[in-house]
């Protein structure tokens, strides 16, 4: 089997794995009590803490934990919303966390270019006084492409001065710095599951002097902004994940970017019919989106799992009815492409075995369903 659906969630690293067992079996404490077995978990949870801190450019105290990366994208806007009140903005090729978000607070979209790239005059001509959240990810989870968050940051301080910028990097962490790249933002939210962590577990940077309010009510965990028990085994491996992760990086990127790009080269050369979705310079290096005429994407995709292959559509199964993905409408694709498109997204098990197998088997069904 080849496994090319890894922007959709990741093997667990064998690192957290091993991190998670012990707060699964003998250290099960909970870490809100005082006692010997919950002070253990506590200890725990905040050297995680530190690790997923340091991983992320920012300080201990700014990292908050979440049930994953839709928790930390909602507290952070619909969060800062309840504090501030104003609009909402965002990109219109969010996910969809932070688009139903903005959407539910009556925010505006800011359009993308065709490469999905924010269009930064738009975005300078929809910002005003009114402004108190603005959300552009650091990269988009159906196409790759990756935003020019610093230059956003620049927009933002001229034509929104007192807004806060939020950067949903859900996508970023396996493929980028995103200490470095994510520094402009406000708030930042990642999830364990995309870089080899468990799933159910994400965490939110909150930049000392940014206020948020709890979306989620209790016992005031988290300093009072996200309550609930933690998931000390979750919050472990999410740590696990975070130093192999970041350990392993510059390798991981450059070998897969070679793979991709054999990949995405030989799926062009193989198939005629063949487009590739936005600029490959622009995206995450695991990222390959492509169109194929003529064919329709789930018929594709139920073909190449029969094959061994496991991929996803670039587009999103609504009310029984196929419907176009709204980042490739935003990018102005017209609906026949964008139900033609499928995503093959690489990660750090892809093989050349796993590339191999896809441009052989991928090109016949291909065929099969033009006939």
């Amino acid at each position: 089997m080849a496994y090319l659906d890894n922007a959709a969630t990741t093997p667990l690293h064998p690192e957290a794995l091993a991190a998670m067992l012990p707060f699964l079996t003998d250290r099960f404490g909970n870490p809100s009590g005082v006692h010997a077995v919950a002070r253990d978990a506590r200890a725990a949870i905040e050297e995680a803490r530190d690790t997923v801190a340091a991983g992320l450019g920012a300080r201990p105290g700014e990292v908050v934990f979440t049930g994953g990366g839709t928790e930390a994208d909602n507290l952070a806007i619909i969060g800062v919303h309840a504090r501030r009140g104003g609009t909402v903005v965002c990109a219109a090729s969010e996910h969809h966390a932070v688009l139903h978000s903005c959407q539910a607070l009556g925010g505006r979209l800011v359009p993308v270019d065709a490469d999905g790239r924010i269009d930064l005059d738009a975005l300078a001509a929809t910002l005003d006084d009114s402004v108190s959240v603005v959300s552009v990810m650091l990269a988009n989870n159906e196409v790759g492409t990756v935003q020019p968050l610093a230059e956003v940051r620049a927009v933002v301080a001229e034509h929104a001065p007192r807004a806060v910028l939020h950067t949903d990097a859900v996508q970023a962490f396996p493929w980028l710095d995103v200490a470095t790249l994510a520094a402009p933002a406000d708030l930042v939210a990642v999830s364990a599951h995309k870089f080899g962590g468990p799933k159910g577990v994400g965490a939110l940077v909150v930049r000392d002097g940014v206020d948020v309010a709890p979306v989620v009510h209790g016992g005031g965990q988290e300093r009072d902004r996200r309550s609930g028990t933690h998931n000390v085994a979750g919050i472990a491996g999410m740590a696990a994940a975070v130093r192999a992760t970041v350990a392993a990086r510059d390798e991981t990127v450059a070998r897969v970017r070679r793979l991709r790009d054999r990949l995405a080269d030989g799926l062009q050369a193989g198939v005629p019919g063949t487009s590739e979705t936005g600029d490959r310079a622009t995206k995450v290096a695991g990222n390959c989106h492509l169109r194929f005429d003529g064919v329709e994407s789930e018929a594709l995709l139920i073909l190449l799992d029969e094959a061994g292959v496991c991929a996803s559509a670039g587009s999103a199964c609504a009310s029984g009815a196929m419907e176009p993905s709204h980042v490739l409408t935003a990018m102005g694709i017209e609906a026949a492409d964008a139900l033609s498109s499928i995503r093959l997204s690489l990660g750090p098990t892809t093989t050349d075995d796993d590339v191999d197998l896809v441009l052989k088997v991928l090109p016949d069904a291909v065929a099969r369903l033009r006939r």
